[in-house]
């Protein structure tokens, strides 16, 4: 007869033996060393704002420009930052890997923000629907959440959700979404060649696929047709306003009585939607900021050349809603 071992209940004079060390006072110790290291001091903050969307980053596939979204995480400083769908492409995945060292960064930035107090809510799209059957849980202090109601420090009522259920392609006929996403998918990886080119000769960053974007006249029609539905969808809700991606196309519209708020992409735009601690919303172009940035510091080392600044180089303004709307 084989014997049995009694194992003795735990209590403070007899705790239980594991299998790995506990530490005794920090409970990040059982971390990976990079979620612990401080590199906050590295990095010159740029941008104080009170809340952060983000959406379409496209992490997975070659056309994310996951270097600029990581220089945008390392010089921000929020309270809340919404990841507001498509942050992983799950449909570039499942048809073979791709994940470059670079994306990794962007996903360890965002765990680093949430460990030292920033609230990540992250509101899945259709690209990493996935993520959807884990709606309601935590996963290293992210939030997983259908939809989110958030209130502006003046007082408005914005609903957040990734929009993709206002795309009548994705919701009535998936094989033609999944169609319309590789001839995407083509595009963007042109527009990735032509960018490289570019930089070759020095020039900034420019989007092919944004620019042929507002070119045709159909995808216009369409963005303004759900533009539309997405703010009524807000108005049904009772919402004051609504900030969704989805389209990647980064846009501040008054309907009505609902603004409609669009944070844009980081495939194509590269733009970002803030509300500043007074509650004034403004959408972030990154990429702009980057180029504004490195020539001032051009001119501020060479004076004399800034009499000579053309034109096209000066400072693009941003969008921002109008103040009373």
């Amino acid at each position: 007869m084989t014997a049995v071992a009694r194992c003795r209940p735990a209590s403070l004079d007899n705790p239980p033996i594991l299998p790995f060390p506990v530490p005794d006072r920090d409970p990040t110790a059982l971390l990976p060393d990079w979620v612990r290291e401080d590199d906050d001091e590295a990095e010159p903050r740029r941008l104080t704002v009170r809340t952060v969307w983000i959406s379409d980053v496209h992490l997975g596939t070659p056309g994310c420009n996951a270097a600029l979204l990581l220089d945008f995480l390392k010089s921000v400083r929020c309270d809340t930052i919404y990841l507001a769908g498509d942050i992983i492409d799950g449909w570039r995945l499942k048809r073979g890997w791709y994940w470059p060292t670079a994306h990794t960064d962007v996903v360890r930035r965002v765990l680093k923000m949430a460990k030292k107090g920033t609230r990540v809510v992250y509101i899945p799209g259709n690209h990493d629907e996935a993520l959807r059957d884990y709606i309601g849980l935590n996963f290293g202090g992210v939030e997983i959440m259908a939809q989110a109601l958030h209130r502006t420090a003046d007082g408005r009522r914005l609903l957040i959700l990734h929009g993709d259920e206002f795309d009548g392609v994705v919701l009535y006929a998936r094989w033609l979404a999944f169609l319309g996403d590789s001839a995407y998918s083509l595009l963007l990886r042109l527009n990735t060649v032509v960018n490289t080119v570019r930089r070759r000769f020095g020039l900034p960053y420019w989007s092919l696929s944004a620019y042929l974007k507002r070119k045709v006249k159909n995808a216009v029609e369409y963005i303004c047709r759900y533009e539309e539905a997405v703010a009524h969808a807000a108005r049904e809700r009772g919402a004051d306003g609504v900030v969704c991606g989805h389209i990647h196309a980064a846009e501040i519209r008054q309907f009505g009585t609902v603004t409609y708020y669009n944070d844009g992409d980081w495939v194509e735009s590269c733009t970002a939607l803030v509300e500043h601690p007074d509650g004034r919303m403004e959408i972030i172009d990154w990429a702009e900021e980057v180029r504004r940035h490195k020539t001032e510091e051009k001119f501020r080392h060479h004076p004399r050349e800034a009499a000579r600044r053309p034109e096209r180089e000066l400072q693009k303004e941003p969008q921002q809603e109008a103040i009373g709307a």
